[in-house]
């Protein structure tokens, strides 16, 4: 068997206030493990940003304010290779060279993907997974723009301050962007490509059909070509 590594990525702002939201409903991520090298981090590199069974309640200011939060760029943390930077060890290497190992690591794994698709993007995310896995959903992609980060009032400087927890989340994003609208043009002219040879090609057995004698062609009719079932056998 074949496995392959995918995921959606999501604009990181909306995707902040969507996971508080869920905090705040008093979701936890206490069965996590947070494993790396083959251990856990410790309490000193991990401290809790609450008291408590859960942390149901927090504004958005509090959940801003916690320095531990994994909300924070938490789609490149969960796409890097955490190994590179001593784990959850803060005091492993300089904090800007442990952004950049990061956002570098992130950004090689999202290339090494298959495939990847972006939230905001849902019908192209749905065209390119059916295009890279030849397979074929019952039912179009919906892009519903009424989702729970949509329904929080923020202000510039709450959204500022979001980027900036989240800067390198916001890189990712930008890059994700890019690498996703060149996968979807290069399978768009693909198709485009397999569908003008297709024409060609009908229209070349239609020509030779017609000018063949009329009890070639019933014969024709009947029994492929050897050239047609190679063709037919290559496609398979």
């Amino acid at each position: 068997r074949n496995f392959y590594y995918i995921t959606l990525l999501r604009d990181p702002v909306s995707r902040y206030l969507s996971e508080w939201r869920h905090v705040q409903r008093g979701a936890t991520w206490k069965t996590s493990l947070h494993m790396c090298d083959g251990r856990t981090p410790t309490p000193e590199e991990l401290p809790p940003c609450y008291e408590g069974t859960d942390w149901s309640g927090c504004t958005l200011q509090e959940f801003m304010d916690c320095p531990y939060n994994l909300a924070n760029n938490r789609q490149v943390r969960m796409l890097a290779d955490l190994s590179l930077v001593g784990c959850y060890n803060m005091s492993f290497i300089p904090e800007n060279k442990r952004a950049q190992v990061l956002l570098e690591s992130a950004k090689k794994n999202l290339r090494d993907m298959a495939f990847f698709g972006l939230t905001e993007f849902q019908r192209k995310t749905q065209y390119l997974f059916e295009r890279t896995f030849n397979l074929k959903f019952i039912r179009p992609f919906m892009q519903y723009n009424s989702t729970r980060a949509g329904g929080v009032e923020a202000d510039s400087d709450t959204i500022r301050r979001i980027e900036e927890l989240n800067d390198l989340d916001v890189q990712l994003y930008d890059y994700a962007k890019d690498l996703f609208q060149q996968r979807y043009q290069y399978k768009r002219q693909l198709e485009r490509m397999e569908q003008r040879i297709k024409n060609r090609e009908e229209r070349l057995l239609h020509r030779s059909s017609e000018a063949l004698p009329k009890e070639e062609a019933e014969e024709q009719g009947r029994l492929p070509t050897e050239d047609y079932m190679s063709h037919i056998i290559e496609k398979w």
